[in-house]
């Protein structure tokens, strides 16, 4: 601040503002040029105008009302008195923690992966995602992704100076199939990397079995990495069969697999997530990682270590998935009539709003204002497929306050 110090009688200072000199008001720093093209997410921005009303079904933002595993619940209360778990070290994660995701990992793909130099534990998934990128992707460098998918994947990769490079979800029958044609002609000599959640989000997409080969034959012809964004892995509807990519001949040494404990877990405010990956790249994940957060929260590392290592009966997963689809299955039928692909896993689905004549920041508006539906627009969320849509989230309002959704979004989308 520019001003003069004033003494008054009594002795008392204060400081008395002026205007600057011209040269100092003519003086704006610069913000970084990788922020020119990040957008917003959107969800934030629904949730604050839903604000505290109870009226409102919260269908916005990936959180759950499902209870977190007891396990986790008992030990986090008993880190909380282990000197152990306050500290910075060992910077890329509690051994316990790396050695059960290593276990999760080598169950899942029959893959023998190294706890001590395969596994880094980061502050969520969301984090893994980011070190992930800036230790393979150089600015300039494309990265395929889906359209739609995650906001987030798609603004970390600008973020890092990436190139998003769109292949589209199309629905065919009730599903969403991957454009193969598309995902064919997306590589250039510019690609780095393919960046695919599964199942996806916002849709709701489980990837079949034809559409992991030919991913995993666009990174193996070209050279590529596959970023897999895990989070929802297990989340899977109408008994789908689990599959990773890491599996298949000639992936194990090119696929980097971020997990979470956010989703099936239910832990979101633990803020625990890891990269797994070949030994050749961990090692700069890792590197990243340190400079980035340091170390991932050590209170609610031994917890996750607990679930991650722990039986169905101990994490509850299976009963948590048969509520989410039960809850999934009841917004399907009340919205028959608009084009809604049910979702295949996941927490979340896409209502169409565009065939409707609304863009979708306008649907998101009506739905809450009119419908008390508060439903994140998908602008931003892609390139084609995503303003022509908002996604409904299912995971954090139980079937008993779902009921009459129809009626609700029949009313706020009427001309």
């Amino acid at each position: 601040m520019v001003g003069r110090v004033i003494i008054s009688s009594t002795g008392i200072r204060r400081l008395e503002a002026s205007t600057p000199p011209k040269r100092y008001r003519e003086v704006i720093p610069v913000l970084a040029a990788r922020l020119t093209d990040i957008t917003g997410i959107g969800l934030d921005s629904v949730a604050a105008a839903a604000g505290e009303d109870a009226a409102v079904l919260r269908l916005e933002n990936l959180d759950t009302d499902i209870s977190v595993p007891e396990i986790a619940l008992a030990e986090t209360r008993r880190s909380i008195s282990d000197d152990l778990n306050n500290s910075w070290l060992p910077l890329t994660g509690r051994m316990e923690l790396r050695s059960a995701v290593a276990a999760r990992l080598n169950s899942q793909t029959g893959i023998d992966y190294d706890p001590n130099t395969q596994v880094v534990i980061t502050c969520g998934g969301m984090e893994g995602l980011l070190d992930t990128l800036l230790a393979v992707v150089d600015p300039g460098d494309e990265v395929i992704l889906t359209d739609p998918t995650y906001a987030g994947m798609i603004n970390r990769t600008r973020l890092v100076g990436g190139v998003p490079v769109f292949v589209q979800f199309r629905s065919s029958g009730n599903e969403w199939r991957l454009d193969l044609d598309r995902l064919a002609d997306a590589v250039t000599s510019k690609t780095r990397s393919l960046f695919i959640m599964n199942p996806s989000m916002p849709s709701g997409a489980v990837l079949n079995q034809e559409e992991w080969d030919a991913i995993a034959a666009t990174c193996i012809d070209n050279d590529l990495w596959l970023i897999y964004n895990a989070a929802m892995e297990n989340i899977l509807f109408d008994e789908r069969p689990y599959f990773h990519p890491a599996s298949l001949d000639g992936m194990a040494e090119r696929t980097i697999t971020v997990g979470s404990a956010s989703k099936e877990y239910r832990m979101i405010g633990w803020k625990v997530g890891w990269v797994v990956g070949p030994e050749q790249v961990m090692e700069s994940i890792g590197t990243v990682h340190i400079y980035n957060t340091a170390d991932a929260v050590g209170l609610t590392q031994t917890a996750v270590a607990a679930v991650v290592a722990g039986s169905e009966e101990d994490t509850g997963v299976e009963v948590a998935i048969a509520e989410w689809q039960k809850r999934r299955d009841l917004i399907v039928d009340e919205l028959s009539e608009y084009n809604l692909i049910p979702a295949a896993g996941g927490w979340s689905m896409l209502l169409e709003v565009g065939q409707l004549g609304f863009t979708s920041v306008e649907a998101s508006e009506r739905l809450l204002s009119v419908g008390k539906i508060a439903a994140t627009y998908m602008r931003d969320w892609g390139h084609e497929n995503s303003d022509q849509y908002v996604r409904l989230v299912f995971s954090n309002e139980p079937v008993e306050r779902l009921t009459g959704i129809g009626e609700k979004t029949k009313a706020s989308l009427l001309r």
